[in-house]
């Protein structure tokens, strides 16, 4: 009786204000895999026996399974409520900005890292970081120009920021024009820490790529890994979406095998800026691509896969029915943008995995005064936060 009050007493210590998907992950990674022999060998009698009717009342509770099919699913369509303009672009004495763009983050020790492009007067791209410990300061963040770190000057643009468990190292992939680029640090909070640039594809951009690029752009690099490989995704604004592979143990090297993932004969409908992640609690992925619709305002395609390799099924895809566009998503008085462009899910973690949680999305993006027009290189983009509205949690 003793054992299962106190038992009683920690978990509900334990489960006090705690989330229910975090504590089906909890309940899930603490209970799988035991042996029955060894939780009988623990308590027996009768304190086992209201161990177990405690332990399966929660479970009822919480909807908790140990199967992957009992995650959260998403839904078939998509509502979402914006913030206003959280980060505008800063200029000093040596950097004439115009916008910041093509954010990517993560939350680590407590704090949010993002990291992003940023253009010049003159369209010159660089990139920028900036970390904070909550949204409402995001505005104030002191920004740190990474073209003054070891990546150096010149063209670099869309990063794409994660941690790589096996060689605990931080990862920032990036864009450098002909090739697809990534730097390494132990300390993310340390903008000077980053490594100078190293290219990923040793002999230039792959053969399939070249046969259909035409008059396009090999942008927006986005990597991700499962248990044994990690996968490189690109798009060629020209309406085709590639995926390189290499071993977990050989990266970042060896990327090869390029194929195509996607294609559409409407180029506009599958641009750019694609995101892959892993949804958390299932073997589920989903992908994200950028569209261009025939508003000429951006937005973003969804599919799901049961693999990173698999074969991706659309979810919300069309212009009536977006993952996010300006005709689901709402805002408090005027809307600051038409554009639900370039950006980021907000993970559940930093790792290579890039998992979310189905129960929150958010996601980071890019956008702009509808009334501004002009070359898209100096387009005043900023950042703004979207919030999932109609979650199935």
């Amino acid at each position: 009786m003793r054992v299962t009050r106190r038992l009683t007493e920690r978990l509900t210590e334990r489960l006090a204000g705690r989330p229910a998907g975090r504590l089906r992950g909890r309940l899930a990674g603490r209970l799988a895999g035991r042996p029955a022999g060894r939780l009988r060998g623990r308590l027996t009698g009768r304190p086992a026996r209201r161990l177990g009717a405690l332990i399966g009342g929660l479970a009822l509770l919480l909807g908790f399974a140990a199967s992957p099919s009992s995650a959260a699913a998403l839904p078939g369509s998509f509502q979402w409520k914006s913030s206003g303009v959280l980060i505008s672009p800063k200029s000093d004495a040596t950097h004439s900005l115009t916008a910041i763009k093509d954010p990517s983050v993560v939350y680590n020790n407590g704090r949010w890292h993002v990291f992003g492009s940023t253009t010049s007067s003159s369209g010159a791209y660089s990139m920028v970081y900036l970390n904070f410990t909550d949204w409402s300061q995001a505005a104030n963040a002191q920004h740190h120009y990474l073209d003054q770190t070891a990546i150096g000057a010149g063209y670099k643009a869309a990063p794409q920021v994660f941690y790589f468990a096996p060689q605990r190292l931080w990862y920032l992939v990036y864009q450098v024009g002909d090739n697809a680029a990534y730097s390494t640090t132990s300390d993310i909070a340390n903008p000077g820490s980053w490594s100078a640039p190293k290219r990923f594809y040793a002999n230039g951009m792959p053969q399939i790529i070249r046969d259909n690029i035409g008059s396009g752009y090999w942008v927006d690099f986005w990597n991700i890994c499962d248990s044994a490989k990690c996968y490189l995704f690109s798009s060629d604004d020209n309406g085709h979406l590639y995926r390189s592979e290499t071993t977990l143990a050989n990266f970042p090297n060896g990327f090869t095998n390029t194929v195509m993932v996607l294609q559409d004969s409407d180029r506009y409908r599958l641009w750019e800026a694609a995101n892959v992640y892993k949804i958390q609690g299932s073997n589920e992925y989903l992908l994200l691509n950028e569209a261009i619709g025939s508003n000429g305002k951006r937005y973003f395609r969804s599919w799901t896969a049961s693999g990173i390799a698999g074969t991706w099924t659309p979810l919300a895809d069309t212009e009536t029915n977006p993952f996010a566009r300006s005709n689901n998503v709402t805002f408090d008085g005027t809307p600051w943008t038409n554009d639900i462009s370039h950006g980021e899910m907000v993970r559940a973690g930093t790792d290579q995995t890039l998992t979310i949680n189905p129960c929150r999305l958010q996601y980071l993006y890019q956008g702009m005064n509808p009334s501004a027009t002009g070359d898209y290189n100096t387009l005043p983009w900023r950042l703004g936060l979207l919030t999932q509205t109609n979650s199935t949690c």
